[in-house]
């Protein structure tokens, strides 16, 4: 049966709020059906004040920080919508605040740039400082590039999304599952519909936030249990390892479990399963067939060295295909941001406050300052001449531009944004296109990293900025008001990303026995320098990868998932599975569906927390270190191990028990 247009006796009335979302929020429209959002678009609600923009920029300081100390540890970058619209709504209810859900959007909005900022500048700059260990001075790296590459890529991602928001948000209504923008919503929602559920869910993520926060802190800053268990620690696995180059290792982390278990069974398995592959199959065939001083080497290297090469050239092809996929919505939406530039009278003067967007007018001037912008960071702050620096420029905005429908559409999708794999293709692009016009060696390098952080960047506030959009189209909030302060945030953010980084080069480095991991970083930087440096390009390793996805594809397997485990180390991917069996166990706890409902998303509460608290804190290790506390050892002795498993199963029952305790409203 379809449901009755707006204005029907089934709906509530024209000038009165709902209280919760309504039941079409999720699903297609019928062709004489509406969508009416939380607030009422024909009325005005406070959005933009001191507190939600005051509030939301504090937050985003403080999980760029969070972020940046999490994604270089581990590879992940959490999204931060879900844990900061629960801070937003759970601050407005202690405070007493009326009408907070637009402020909370703000909130939530602005806030939410840290994690976007940080993955674009986390999985490329790094790889300066990987390489600067190898070519000393001749690699430039220092806080302005990070920050005006990262502030510039995040400009240019929010302004070359707008024209599409229409587009994704609206004429798509229903047909794009959006899940994280739809739990962030639900979460906003709560607040208005519940006070009382609303600050005990911010009681339950404080509480798993310092729960994960202390226990992080703990093994970070004092090893007093190993934070990797490895059956390299024990006689018989480190013969496995030395005679089949095999390994079975978990990162003890709480940050990286409550990871897992957000990202669910069936992508944490894909993920895993990648993982297994490279190290369980592709790294021991190596190890008893490849040449005498592959057969020497430890499984770790034989991964670091060949092995992963397979994973980037997985990565790369997905990328390819994401663009392939997303051909018609970029022609569909570029269409109709034409149509609104030539001023279209076929469509109101004025849109209504829930439509309004910045002008394509001005959205045109400020696209047309920040490729400026863009051109002169890379003639007088990179590469120096002019002609490379403005080939540069083309590669930038074109590839830019062209992946930032890839990016919304992924996570429109499934939630995840395919930045890296596209941010690798762009390097190859990039490097061939440097070296063909001279522009190779150390500075090549420098020119190719910081273009990739750009890109990176910008492809990473597409994808994210999608969510937010959506999430205001839902509530009813203006998309000017998002996309105006979305600025603010990303400056931000951009800027404390630049400072925890090389605070955390200076206290870990990026090489060497105690290096933060930032995968990503390094698969780049072996990207880089052999083209770079004149060096043989692992080309086989990266064709066979391109064609595995091409297969993977083809069976219907999520290509970029699987690839990101083959490069991930094995520890990292292994939580991630553990994770997102504990997800799985808590949903099929009960035959109820609404309590199986309830208790999965108090664990997600719980899982949010973790990641919240195991992130800030890991950045208070940090700290602690760099103002000279020495750093723990590696754990690898028997006593640490047995503790580290003890301590990770202790976890793993809080996250699963706890989340039982889910009761139905």
């Amino acid at each position: 049966m379809k449901t009755k247009p707006l204005g029907s006796p089934e709906l509530p009335p024209a000038d009165v709020d709902p209280v919760d979302l309504p039941e079409n929020a999720f699903r297609e429209l019928a062709d004489d059906e509406v969508y009416r959002p939380v607030m009422n678009p024909a009325h005005d609600y406070p959005e933009t004040t001191v507190y939600s923009v005051g509030v939301g920029l504090v937050l985003a300081v403080v999980f760029s920080a969070a972020a940046a100390y999490l994604g270089l540890k581990v590879g992940q970058v959490f999204e931060a919508a879900i844990p900061i619209a629960i801070i937003a709504v759970g601050l407005s209810g202690a405070l007493g605040k009326k009408n907070a859900l637009g402020q909370n959007v703000i909130i939530q909005s602005i806030g939410a740039c840290s994690g976007v900022i940080v993955a674009g500048a986390i999985f490329t700059l790094p790889a300066l400082f990987i390489l600067q260990a190898t070519y000393g001075e001749a690699i430039t790296v220092n806080f302005l590039q990070i920050f005006l590459s990262s502030l510039l890529g995040g400009v240019l991602g929010i302004l070359f999304f707008i024209p599409f928001r229409k587009y994704f948000v609206k004429d798509m209504h229903g047909k794009y599952p959006f899940p994280e923008a739809t739990a962030t919503t639900q979460v906003l929602i709560s607040g208005e519909s519940a006070k009382t559920g609303s600050k005990a869910q911010a009681v339950l993520l404080v509480t798993s936030s310092l729960i994960g926060g202390i226990y992080d802190y703990i093994v970070a800053t004092f090893g007093w249990w190993a934070d990797t268990v490895t059956t390299t620690a024990y006689a018989w696995g480190a013969e496995l390892a030395a005679r089949f180059k095999f390994v079975l290792s978990c990162n003890t982390g709480a940050a990286v479990l409550g990871l897992g278990y957000i990202v669910g069974l069936k992508y944490a398995f894909v993920i895993f399963a990648g993982s297994a592959f490279v190290w369980w199959v592709i790294v021991p065939l190596m190890g008893a067939y490849g040449t005498p001083d592959i057969a020497a080497m430890e499984p770790a290297r034989i991964f670091g060295d060949y092995a992963r090469m397979i994973g980037i050239g997985g990565i790369a092809m997905a990328g390819i295909i994401g663009i392939i996929k997303s051909s018609g919505i970029i022609g569909g939406a570029a269409k109709l941001a034409a149509r609104e530039l030539r001023g279209d009278k076929s469509a109101a003067a004025r849109p209504v406050r829930w439509q309004l967007d910045i002008s394509m007018k001005h959205l045109a001037v400020f696209s047309l300052i920040a490729v400026a912008a863009v051109f002169l960071f890379f003639w007088l702050g990179v590469i120096h001449n002019l002609w490379q620096a403005a080939i540069a420029w083309v590669v930038v905005v074109l590839i830019s531009f062209l992946f930032t429908t890839v990016a919304a559409n992924a996570i429109a999708i499934v939630g995840s944004n395919p930045v890296s794999g596209m941010t690798l293709m762009t390097l190859i692009i990039a490097s061939g296109v440097f070296v063909a016009i001279g522009l190779e060696g150390p500075s090549g390098i420098v020119a190719a990293m910081v273009l990739g952080g750009v890109v990176c960047t910008a492809l990473a506030m597409a994808g994210g900025f999608v969510t937010d959009l959506k999430i205001g189209y839902w509530l009813g909030s203006t998309p000017r008001k998002q996309e105006t302060w979305k600025f603010v945030g990303t400056l931000a953010s951009a800027a404390t990303v630049g400072g925890v980084m090389l605070m955390l080069n200076e206290v870990y480095g990026f090489t060497g026995d105690t290096a933060m991991a930032a995968p990503q970083a390094n698969a780049m930087a072996k990207v880089i320098e052999p083209m770079m440096m004149g060096s043989s390009t692992p080309w086989i390793l990266y064709i066979v990868g391109a064609i595995l996805a091409l297969l993977l594809n083809w069976l219907g397997v999520p290509a970029l998932a699987f690839c990101l485990g083959m490069f991930l180390p094995l520890q990292l991917n292994t939580p991630m599975l553990v994770g997102g069996l504990i997800s799985w166990a808590v949903g099929r706890s009960t035959s109820d569906k609404a309590l199986s409902k309830a208790r999965t998303d108090r664990g997600t509460l719980i899982a949010s927390g973790l990641i919240a608290g195991g992130a800030l804190f890991g950045v208070f290790s940090a700290i602690t270190i760099f103002c000279g506390v020495p750093l723990p050892t590696n754990g690898m002795e028997l006593q640490p191990q047995l503790l580290g498993l003890a301590a990770y199963a202790l976890l793993i029952a809080y996250i699963y028990f706890d989340a039982r305790r889910a009761r139905i409203k």
